[in-house]
Order: structure tokens, then C-alpha cells, then sequence
């Protein structure tokens, strides 16, 4: 397991659209995932511990900025052919057992991770209203064990601030994760 770094926000880079199959068994587009004030595009996957470590909390960050108006979508692009916890199979499980509140895909050809620029997971790419990237950090201080529980929430408090004001942070912690499993074929 490689561990790495997002890099730094490149403040107003376009969203790149994507169309990819959901566990709920849709073909889920940005146009169907976008929020009014904003759209979160995360990079997960089932079995990185530091995924593991912050479920919880992804998911209650994701439901409150829901109702600021900022949807989610998670997206799995690891090799399951390497990592048989991250098969379409186990991405149903963990999302229902999970009560995802957005799609989760499968980027089975790892194009959209690649577009990107996704590194790690999780790696988080916060959009504003025009579909311009306003974060590119971190949930919380979670590694590979969950932050204190009155960790300040950076994702929330940044996406909050994009659906407010339509910009960013300035100062923005990089996200810390797991590699992505690129397929041997495509590395």
C-alpha cells in the first residue's frame, strides 16, 4: 500500500463530465449528480483504511451539504481484478450497509480517474455552481484512524463556503490515502 498526497487546488479548473454505471444499477452523468450551489466528485474505494477510517463522517458531511445545495458523487476506480473488496459486488454492500446518500460508480476503465488527476483515496474535488474546482483537500485530520470527534471538518467547512460564496478556501490541507490501483495494462 502506497501512500500519497493530492496535490494543491487548481482554482477554477472545469468539472470533466463523465457517464458511469451506479450500484443502483443507473448510468449516473455530472448533469444527473450536480447540486445547484456545487457538486463534490470523490475518489473512493472499499478497501483503503483511510476510507475506512472517515464513512461515517463522508456520509453525514455529504447528507448536510446536500441541503446546502452541494450533491455528491463517489467513484471507484481501483483494479477489483487486484482488490477483490473493491468488486461492483462489495461497492453494492458497502453502500447499502452504509446508506450512501449519493451514487456510488464504477470507472472500470479508469479513464475518469485519469482525467482527473484522482491520485489517492479518498481524493476529493470540490466544484462550485459554474462547475469550477474549489477544493481539492482533505475531510478532516483522519488518517488511517478516525480524527478526534470535534476534528474541524475542512470538507464541509470549504464546501459550505462554495455553496455561499461560490470560491473556496484559500489555505486548503491535502488529502492523504491509499494509491490507486491502476491496471497493469493501463499504468
Amino acid at each position: 500500500m502506497v501512500s500519497l498526497k493530492t496535490p494543491v487546488c487548481d482554482f477554477g479548473t472545469p468539472v470533466i463530465d463523465f457517464a458511469l454505471p451506479g450500484v443502483d444499477g443507473k448510468v449516473w452523468t455530472l448533469d444527473q449528480c450536480k447540486g445547484e450551489k456545487g457538486l463534490l466528485v470523490m475518489f473512493i474505494c472499499n478497501h483503503c483504511p483511510y476510507v475506512k477510517a472517515i464513512l461515517d463522517r463522508l456520509v453525514r458531511d455529504t447528507r448536510e451539504l446536500r441541503d446546502l445545495g452541494v450533491n455528491s458523487v463517489a467513484i471507484m476506480s481501483n483494479d477489483p481484478a487486484e482488490y477483490a473488496e473493491d468488486s461492483f459486488e462489495n461497492m453494492k454492500a458497502v453502500a447499502e450497509r452504509e446508506n450512501f446518500p449519493f451514487p456510488y460508480l464504477i470507472d472500470e476503465t479508469q479513464d475518469v480517474a485519469r482525467a482527473y488527476g484522482a491520485v489517492c483515496t479518498p481524493d476529493f474535488f470540490g466544484y462550485n455552481a459554474d462547475l469550477e474546482l474549489q477544493y481539492r483537500g482533505r475531510l478532516d485530520a483522519s488518517r488511517k484512524e478516525a480524527a478526534s470527534a470535534d476534528a474541524r471538518r475542512d470538507l464541509f467547512e470549504a464546501m459550505a463556503q462554495v455553496a455561499h460564496t461560490g470560491k473556496g478556501p484559500e489555505e486548503q490541507v491535502p488529502s492523504m490515502g491509499c494509491s490507486i490501483k491502476w491496471k497493469n495494462d493501463a499504468a
